[in-house]
């Protein structure tokens, strides 16, 4: 289940929980971040190939870049055995911004957004079939846990793909980090 949590962020203790996808799209829609729930149907699984991803879900890619002007698409897919996990976890895992907006569709298992915006941590657990657009300039962190069970198509308007600007502030740190997705434990 999708999940939006947020904290003040000096304090990672105290938090409003909301778990219903109009709500979680209500408050992310207040500080500018899309949040949408999609169709997700097709058969994808952690460890399919970027070429099986991008062919299942080929409409949906080609609509959100006539829409919004993205020019490269590319996929995460990770299961809790891949052998890089520990790495491309660390990767993401520290404060950053991007120059262009950051839009993820996830198709399979699940990710933990986290975006610090005016005094406030909003962590987003997105699930299979949410879709997340994070404007460009927005710090921000991403979890995938110790054992990654999801799939994500990620569109850019940037034709290098993921290019982060590390911030170097430690608040990723202080507060909570993804559990692992139930389906983990079955994936390996």
């Amino acid at each position: 289940m999708s999940r939006l949590r947020i904290y003040n962020d000096n304090n990672s203790h105290e938090c409003s929980e909301f778990t219903e996808h109009a709500a979680i799209s209500d408050q992310l829609k207040k500080v500018g971040v899309r949040f949408e729930q999609w169709e997700a149907n097709q058969p994808i699984v952690p460890g399919a190939s970027q070429d099986e991803v991008i062919a299942a879900y080929r409409a949906d890619i080609d609509r959100l870049m006539a829409e919004n002007g993205y020019t490269t698409v590319d996929v995460i897919s990770l299961k809790p055995d891949h052998p890089d996990r520990a790495a491309f976890r660390q990767k993401f895992l520290n404060e950053h911004s991007h120059s262009e907006d950051e839009v993820r569709f996830f198709v399979a298992g699940a990710g933990q957004f986290t975006l610090h915006i005016q005094g406030k941590v909003y962590e987003v657990l997105c699930e299979k079939g949410d879709l997340i657009g994070v404007p460009d300039n927005t710090t921000h962190w991403f979890d995938m846990s110790e054992s990654p069970y999801f799939v994500a198509i990620r569109l850019f308007t940037n034709v290098e793909g993921w290019v982060a600007n590390f911030t170097g502030s430690d608040i990723a740190e202080r507060f909570p980090r993804m559990a692992p997705h139930p389906s983990a434990a079955n994936a390996s």
